[in-house]
């Protein structure tokens, strides 16, 4: 995949991870059409429907479109930009929803840099601590 297509692949992913919770935010949008002027992308067409907000975005349809920008081994590149990006995306609007939470622990278990051999749970034991972690920080 060519730099151009996976910029747009990227903005797809936060259009669906805008729609997970099944509402889009004020904020979320904001961000949306900031991102698509940011990445020259305002007037493609599939973007400009999907920006549109005229139908929704399946959470099925954003875990198809993140598993086509990642594919069976990500790079550590790729993989940042789509967490950094998706982290932003969430928590522009300031609040968390646990379908958000959810599918960002998920993409964290997907980190390429943790090459250490771990178990499944390990994995997802060591998410639920930062995600806890940082939840109990936020409140302090």
């Amino acid at each position: 995949m060519n730099d151009s297509t996976k910029t747009k692949q990227l903005l797809k992913i936060l259009v669906g991870v805008a729609w997970i919770d099944g509402l889009i935010q004020p904020e979320e949008r904001k961000y949306l059409h900031k991102k698509a002027e940011e990445y020259g992308l305002a007037d493609d067409p599939d973007l400009k429907s999907l920006l549109s907000e005229l139908l929704p975005v399946q959470p099925q349809e954003c875990y198809q479109w993140l598993e086509e920008y990642l594919g069976s081994h990500p790079s550590i590149d790729d993989y940042q930009k789509l967490l950094e990006a998706m982290g932003a995306m969430i928590y522009s609007d300031g609040d968390v929803q646990t379908s958000e939470a959810q599918l960002l622990t998920k993409i964290q278990l997907l980190d390429p840099a943790n090459d250490t051999p771990q178990t499944g749970f390990d994995k997802l034991l060591k998410t639920i601590q930062k995600v806890y972690r940082k939840a109990v920080s936020q409140q302090l």
